[in-house]
């Protein structure tokens, strides 16, 4: 018997007792093509590991980051199922008291086998290194780091946005509500809580392809400037800005937005904030506090973090965002809740309305994960296989993270602060009428 079917027949013995005692509803397949349990139904959702290597490689280096790189190279994959069904069949309890009844004599002597297995598995993500100044507020870092994300393809992102290519949470007044209605919901919230009146000047941070602009030059009559730092994205946004002929009302400007000049009635800032850092956030807040007039309003909508018992704590890291930091969004960084109204406060405005948004960003990641995954063919044409399986893969790991609390989403509606009246209505019960 040669070491590599030796070493094969001791691996899948000790993947069948794992999987007895963590009595898991699915099964695996291995590189030679014979399954776990043995008599898996063909049909049966199971875990794909094409290589021996890439045990070899888990076991050097068992990290999270090993595992995606598996999975973007194709050889960690899942067949018969999702991501999503994967989760939802997870075992239940504490995975190793459960594995207690697994010999440990058995599992040592099997990884001592795959330990001789060189780690030959490709990483095609290891080119992708976190920017040591990828926090340091610098704008050509900056602009380095949105371009990363947002020039990957205009028509990469066509594939799964809604018709007006808007890349933030979504507002559901029904959650049956089909993306596109509920994109334009929110593009219509965002105006409503800023009170937009004809004529007023409208500053939106990070305004991506420009459909929050145009929308509130249409429907509200204001003066409205998008800027941010995505060359593709401005050049997507001007030619719809000319295709409504907007020209009139709606700028598009690139460049960082703390080099703007002027004085604006209202300001949004719609997913732009977590890209910031938080070395950079008394930076970003005099900004806006700069740019605004007095009891001008600002909408803050960010994704945040859960505060934990202390800021040591905050600051510890867990791997999957690592991981989300490193490959999808390079530079960016969470704060939470209390934070962002802690530093609003500090740096002159007043807060007014906090609303979580979680659940909207659920069903908005969910959902542009099934448009993606069944145009998957074109993304792989449009951006290759690699890239495609990484976004499909972050798509659904930031679906499974809001359906578990894990992070949120919020928006904070404020006030550059000034004595007297906010001018603010006493209820808000307008924002809501149909």
């Amino acid at each position: 018997m040669s070491g590599a079917t030796a070493r094969l027949g001791m691996f899948k013995d000790l993947l069948a007792e794992a999987h007895r005692a963590l009595d898991l509803t699915f099964g695996f397949e291995l590189w030679d093509g014979s399954t776990v349990p043995q008599d898996l139904a063909p049909h049966a959702m199971r875990l794909v590991i094409a290589r021996e290597s890439v045990i070899a490689s888990l076991l050097r280096r068992p990290t999270l980051d090993t595992a995606v790189n598996a999975h973007v190279a194709g050889l960690l994959d899942l067949k018969n199922g999702t991501i999503f069904d994967l989760a939802a069949q997870r075992p239940r309890g504490k995975i190793g008291r459960q594995l207690r009844n697994v010999g440990k004599i058995k599992a040592l002597k099997t990884a001592l086998q795959f330990l001789k297995v060189p780690a030959t598995m490709p990483r095609p993500l290891d080119r992708v290194k976190e920017n040591p100044h990828a926090r340091d507020g610098k704008s050509e870092t900056n602009k380095q780091n949105v371009a990363y994300h947002y020039d990957v393809s205009n028509d990469f992102y066509r594939l799964f946005l809604d018709p007006e290519m808007v890349y933030t949470c979504a507002y559901f007044t029904e959650w049956h509500d089909d993306l596109a209605k509920a994109q334009i919901d929110k593009l219509d919230m965002i105006c409503r809580k800023l009170r937009l009146q004809p004529g007023e000047r409208f500053l939106d941070i990070g305004c991506g392809w420009g459909a929050l602009i145009c929308h509130a030059a249409q429907h509200y009559g204001v003066k409205a400037t998008g800027v941010t730092l995505a060359e593709e994205q401005a050049k997507i946004a001007r030619e719809k800005i000319a295709r409504l002929g907007l020209q009139d009302r709606v700028k598009v400007v690139v460049k960082d937005f703390t080099k703007m000049e002027g004085e604006f009635d209202k300001i949004s800032s719609i997913g732009m904030f977590e890209h910031v850092g938080i070395r950079n956030h008394p930076d970003y807040f005099r900004a806006v506090h700069r740019l605004l007039r007095p009891r001008g309003l600002y909408l803050h909508h960010t994704i945040a973090r859960r505060a934990k018992r202390s800021d040591k704590a905050f600051q510890k890291l867990k791997p999957e965002y690592k991981a989300l930091t490193r490959y999808i969004f390079p530079g960016g960084e969470l704060d939470h809740l209390g934070m962002s109204i802690a530093n609003l406060e500090r740096y002159g405005f007043e807060v007014h309305d906090v609303e979580g948004w979680r659940e909207h960003y659920q069903r908005t990641t969910r959902l542009w994960w099934e448009r993606l995954n069944a145009r998957r063919a074109e993304a792989e044409a449009e951006v290759g296989p690699q890239k495609t399986r990484m976004w499909l893969l972050y798509l659904a790991g930031c679906s499974l993270a809001f359906e578990r609390s894990a992070v949120g989403v919020n928006q904070t509606l404020v006030s550059k602060r000034t004595r007297g009246p906010s001018g603010l209505p006493p209820s808000r019960a307008d924002l809501y009428r149909s």
